[in-house]
């Protein structure tokens, strides 16, 4: 990133020439994976779901996967579990339970990405979420949020308040 030096300020950076829209991109993702290393505590939404869109605003299949946490909600890790075709995954309640407990979690952000661009949650998404947090009940280990990524935007499933049936 030799476009940009850090600025005075915490957070701050100076652009150094002219910047083309990827480096621009770039650095938003060098940042943006700062911002998210093991151990980070997660304290709102926003924190988790500037992360998922500068990861995946612009994959062309569909991804899901899991945010670790433990039971302080710091991040134990990021596992794109299932990946599918431009408009869906087959995910299976087993393989993340199984992640799960290999990362011996305490708790999970579930997360998809839309290609289509919208991220809007459909109702599979809806009844997919209900299904792995009752699978993950039984392991005591509660999901705390379902993030669908568009190329724009994301939703909250917790937000819009359809986690719970």
């Amino acid at each position: 990133m030799k476009k940009f030096t850090t600025g005075e300020a915490a957070g701050t950076y100076i652009a150094t020439g002219t910047l083309t829209e990827q480096d621009i991109v770039d650095m938003a993702n060098v940042i943006s994976r700062r911002k998210f290393f093991k151990g980070r505590t997660f304290r709102d939404v926003s924190s988790v779901t500037s992360f998922l869109q500068c990861l995946m605003q612009d994959e062309q299949q569909e991804i899901f996967g899991l945010i670790c946490l433990d039971t302080q909600h710091r991040l134990i890790g990021r596992f794109e579990i299932f990946k599918g075709t431009i408009n869906s995954a087959a995910v299976y309640p087993r393989e993340i339970i199984k992640t799960v407990l290999e990362q011996n979690a305490g708790a999970v952000i579930l997360f998809h990405n839309h290609p289509s661009g919208l991220s809007q949650p459909s109702l599979e998404d809806i009844r997919l979420t209900r299904e792995i947090k009752t699978a993950l009940s039984a392991i005591d280990v509660p999901v705390l949020d379902h993030i669908v990524v568009g190329r724009e935007d994301t939703s909250s499933l917790a937000q819009l308040g359809k986690m719970d049936g």
